[in-house]
């Protein structure tokens, strides 16, 4: 499977990434990169990272999101992570990446962690 992407606004300072696929080393991964951070560098402060989609994950996917998050916290905003599930969860979980990027169940529970 491929990795496809794409962005949408849910209100009016929530952005939406969604990830499908694998995020892995690569060419896919390096566009995906750009796509999120054009969306903070273009003024993103709100950012969700849909990953209901995401079957497998790596190192560099992982270090991916991280750098990304530290770029938009750099900036003044916050990014979660949402909906992992099965073997993106477990990588989560083996590391801790809720201590360095919040994580929420699905898109419903980001939305409501910004709007608190």
């Amino acid at each position: 499977m491929i990795t496809e992407t794409r962005s949408h606004r849910v209100e009016p300072d929530i952005t939406v990434f969604e990830i499908a696929g694998r995020l892995s080393l690569g060419n896919l991964l390096q566009s995906a990169e750009s796509a999120i951070r054009a969306l903070i560098d273009g003024g993103a402060r709100k950012l969700v990272i849909d990953l209901t989609g995401l079957s497998s994950i790596d190192s560099s996917g992982i270090g991916t999101l991280v750098s990304c998050s530290g770029h938009i916290g750099q900036l003044g905003g916050q990014m979660r992570l949402a909906g992992a599930q099965g073997p993106v969860a477990k990588v989560f979980e083996m590391v801790h990446m809720d201590r360095i990027v919040p994580l929420d169940a699905d898109l419903a529970q980001a939305y409501a962690n910004f709007r608190a």
